[in-house]
C-alpha cells in the first residue's frame, strides 16, 4: 500500500512495514492424524449390539450410500444384526401435508416412554425435490420433545424420488434399530400416495391422521388408504374445532362400514385427539394395544410379520432385476436410440420396450 507520510514533504516521517504475521495453520500439525479410522463390519455390528447411536446412523448412511462398496458392507452388518432383530412393536404414521404427523409423533412418543419406558426409534421420509434433488429433512425441528430425549433414534431420510429404493432402506434400518435395542418403531411416510403401501408393508399397525373438513363420507371411501389403515385419528380437535372433528369422526366411521372386514378380523376406530396440546393421546395408544393384543391372540401378527418378509424378498428381486436391466451394458448402448424412435414415431413404447427385453435376454450368459 502506497503511504503518503513516506513522500518527500514529511522527510521527518517514516511508515515501518512491520512484522509478517505468521500462519493461522500450525505447521507442525499432521494432517492425516484426525482422519476417521474406517470401522470394519465387525467393529459396527458390536456397536449396534451395544445400542450405540452414532455406529448404528453410520451404517444407515452406508445403507443410503449408492457406492456399490458401501451398500455391500451395509448388507453383511444387517444380515449379522439379524438375528438380534425382530423383538418390537413397528407403528407406520400417515397423513395429509399439514395434518399434524411430526407434532402427533412428538406427542406420542413421549407418552409413550413416559408410560411404557423403553427405547424409541422415529425413521422419518422426507421429500426429495424434483428439480434440485435436495431434502430439509427438518422433522426434528417439529420434534423438540424427542430430539432430547436419551431413549429416542430420529433419523431422517431423503425420498430422493424413489419410494421403492426408501423403503426398501427403512425396512432394513428397522432391522438395525431393533438390533440396537429399540422396542418402539416408528415410520413416518412422506404423504398421501404410493409410499402408504409401502409403509404398511413394513409396519404391525399403519395409523391413519385426518383433519376435519376434508370433505362427507363419499370422500372417504374413494380414499383407497383408509383400506389398509388399521385406526384413524381426527387431529386439531381442540378450541372451535371440536364439533368440526366430531363431525368428521362420524362420517368417517360411517364410510368404514362400506369397506370388507380385514384379514385380521379388527374393525378400525376413529378416535379424535390435539397433538399440539397433548389430548386424548391416552385413549389412541389404548387403542393401539388393544388391537396389539387382539391380533395375536388370533395369530394375525405373526401371519403378517411373514407375509411381510416374503413380499420384501419379491420385491429385492424386483429391485436388483430391474438394477441389472439398466446398468447392462448392450441396453445402455441401445437405450438411447430406442427412445429417439420412440420420440419420432418410428416405433410405439411397447414395441421399443420388448426390443429392448428381448436384447438383454439375448445377451445374457448361456449359464445363468
Amino acid at each position: 500500500m502506497d503511504h503518503p507520510e513516506n513522500s518527500s514533504e514529511y522527510a521527518g516521517l517514516q511508515v515501518n512495514s512491520g512484522v509478517e504475521q505468521p500462519s493461522i495453520i500450525n505447521p507442525y500439525l499432521q494432517r492425516n492424524r484426525f482422519r476417521r479410522r474406517e470401522m470394519t463390519v465387525a467393529e459396527m455390528v458390536e456397536g449396534i449390539v451395544k445400542g450405540n447411536v452414532t455406529i448404528l446412523s453410520q451404517v444407515v448412511t452406508l445403507i443410503e450410500s449408492v457406492n456399490p462398496d458401501h451398500q455391500a458392507k451395509a448388507q453383511e452388518v444387517i444380515d449379522r444384526c439379524l438375528p438380534y432383530s425382530g423383538r418390537s412393536v413397528r407403528i407406520g404414521i400417515s397423513g395429509v401435508p399439514g395434518a399434524g404427523k411430526s407434532t402427533s409423533i412428538d406427542e406420542f412418543g413421549i407418552h409413550l416412554l413416559r408410560e411404557k419406558g423403553g427405547r424409541l426409534a422415529v425413521l422419518a421420509i422426507d421429500p426429495s425435490s424434483e428439480r434440485t434433488k435436495g431434502s430439509i429433512l427438518g422433522d426434528k425441528t417439529r420434534m423438540e420433545k424427542l430430539a432430547v430425549h436419551p431413549d429416542s433414534f430420529i433419523r431422517p431420510s431423503p425420498s430422493a424420488g424413489s419410494l421403492g429404493g426408501v423403503a426398501r432402506k427403512t425396512r432394513e434400518t428397522i432391522i438395525l434399530c431393533e438390533a440396537a435395542g429399540f422396542d418402539k418403531i416408528f415410520v413416518e411416510t412422506v404423504g398421501v400416495g404410493q409410499s402408504e403401501t409401502a409403509c404398511h408393508s413394513m409396519v404391525d399397525f399403519f395409523l391413519l391422521i385426518q383433519v376435519a373438513g376434508t370433505g362427507d363420507e363419499l370422500q372417504g371411501i374413494k380414499r383407497g388408504i383408509m383400506e389398509i389403515a388399521d385406526g384413524i385419528v381426527i387431529n386439531k380437535c381442540d378450541g372451535d374445532n371440536v364439533d368440526r372433528c366430531h363431525m368428521a369422526a362420524t362420517n368417517f366411521r360411517n364410510a368404514l362400514h362400506f369397506f370388507p372386514m380385514p384379514e385380521s378380523g379388527w374393525t378400525p376406530k376413529v378416535l379424535c385427539y390435539s397433538g399440539f396440546y397433548g389430548t386424548g393421546v391416552k385413549e389412541v395408544w389404548d387403542m393401539i394395544y388393544q388391537y396389539f393384543d387382539f391380533v395375536k391372540q388370533n395369530g394375525y401378527f405373526d401371519y403378517r410379520r411373514n407375509e411381510q418378509a416374503k413380499y420384501w424378498m419379491y420385491e429385492t428381486i424386483n429391485e436388483q432385476l430391474r438394477l441389472h436391466f439398466y446398468n447392462n451394458p448392450v441396453i445402455q448402448a441401445q437405450l438411447a436410440s430406442a427412445e429417439q424412435s420412440v420420440l419420432q414415431g418410428q416405433k410405439t413404447s411397447f414395441v421399443a420396450a420388448q426390443d429392448l427385453l428381448d436384447n438383454y435376454f439375448k445377451n445374457l450368459p448361456k449359464d445363468l
